[in-house]
């Protein structure tokens, strides 16, 4: 890489993202020069089965790249690998990377994602204490394993609750701390919540709830995590999966407006010219939240905004209206998720958590908002049609199994 280079195309970013934007522009037949600058030295990959396949060894990371080597050269994608962008200059359309080089643009994507929030207290730097974002993040769990008898995640959201059931599996002692009184707290009701939690229990998971970590001993390595309580809890690893912070100061110190993540519009457009965000980094008014500005932490939201930030780039009509969807595995449970159950003011479980396949539906005003299908690909397919529809169905129509939730989708959106 020469010490200036300008494309017509430059992505901030390497994951589902940048990588998609890269995919879809060349899918559209856009032809002009395209970069990716990632800090990684891997190729582009899929983040979500890191704590899950990955992580477990069920697949090595040649499975889990989104294309080939061969793809990139093919479609005359640049790779530049192992480097952040310190800098962005937005009247100049230039950045500069962490080694010193500077890039040019003529269109910015900036699909950087986020860097996972870390421990605050006492210990939080010493040995043995990982995070779960990236796959250099997964093999330094993977190579320490061997000597590692008990295992103390912090964080009860998705990714620790993945991580956790993985290493149940691998016959690890494994305590899950999670500071709020319940697991998927932020996520999901209370009904889905104790479902979860009971099944960690049942796998033989040391599950604490309204549990605070106040410091990690050890001299170099971690060996226990010290609680509000005053308990210490033995530990050779601590993973830590307690959310991540938008990785967007640089375009904050160019000027771009947002706070907990810089904010576009319908377009993926950022206040700065030429300048579009996309994927968890991206704060945007969401029809699904009754227009709040909110950020959506997803492959689906990653691939959605890629593709109208990139129909955008090539002058194409595109607004960003996704129906959010999540997902996540966890022992033989898969669970499908639609819609945003934040502000719902109704629950229905439909089915019994104890056969293993159920729903809770979400309501708000009497309207389905959100589904959190355990095992029940069937409703979840036919319950996405509620909740782009905005469908009002009574809570006993809902929690009949006798009848298909596709009765009560409508041909034409409500108002």
């Amino acid at each position: 890489m020469s010490a200036e280079q300008i494309f017509d195309v430059l992505i901030v970013g390497a994951g589902h993202a940048g990588a998609q934007t890269a995919i879809t522009l060349r899918s559209l037949g856009f032809e002009g020069t395209i970069a990716l600058v990632g800090d990684e030295p891997e190729l582009p990959y899929e983040r979500p089965p890191l704590s899950k396949e990955y992580l477990s060894g069920e697949k090595p990371f040649e499975r889990i790249q989104l294309r080939p080597a061969s793809y990139w050269a093919e479609k005359n994608l640049v790779l530049i690998q192992g480097h952040r962008v310190v800098s962005v200059h937005s009247a100049n359309h230039e950045v500069t990377l962490s080694n010193g080089a500077t890039l040019s643009y003529r269109s910015l994507v900036w699909a950087a994602g986020g860097d996972p929030r870390k421990l605050s207290c006492p210990g939080a730097g010493l040995q043995g204490v990982h995070g779960v974002r990236n796959r250099a993040d997964v093999d330094a769990i993977m190579s320490a394993l061997p000597n590692v008898d008990r295992v103390v995640v912090v964080g009860g959201g998705y990714i620790g609750l993945e991580a956790a059931a993985v290493l149940s599996k691998l016959d690890k002692q494994v305590v899950l701390l999670e500071a709020l009184p319940r697991v998927l707290a932020r996520v999901a009701g209370e009904a889905l919540s104790n479902f979860f939690a009971d099944e960690h229990r049942a796998h033989g998971i040391d599950l604490r709830t309204d549990a605070a970590v106040v410091e990690l001993t050890g001299d170099e390595r971690v060996t226990g995590v010290v609680l509000g309580s005053g308990e210490t809890i033995a530990a050779d690893m601590v993973i830590v999966g307690i959310g991540i912070l938008p990785s967007v100061q640089p375009l904050f110190d160019a000027g771009a407006s947002g706070t907990n993540g810089v904010l576009v519009d319908a377009q993926c457009r950022t206040s700065l010219p030429d300048i579009f965000a996309i994927g968890d980094c991206a704060a945007h008014p969401n029809d699904f939240a009754d227009g709040d500005v909110i950020r959506l932490e997803s492959v689906q939201n990653a691939n959605d905004m890629a593709a109208v930030a990139a129909k955008a780039i090539c002058g194409q009509e595109a607004v960003y209206k996704a129906t959010p969807w999540f997902w996540s595995n966890q022992y033989d449970l898969k669970l499908q998720t639609v819609g945003l159950s934040t502000g719902h003011d109704e629950t229905v479980m439909r089915g019994d958590p104890d056969s293993r396949s159920f729903s809770v539906i979400y309501l708000k005003a009497g309207k389905v908002i959100a589904l959190d299908c355990v095992n029940n690909v069937r409703d979840y397919s036919h319950g996405r049609r509620l909740v782009e529809l905005g469908v009002s169905v009574d809570a006993t129509h809902l929690a009949d199994t006798s009848r298909m939730l596709k009765e009560w989708t409508v041909t034409e959106p409500l108002a």
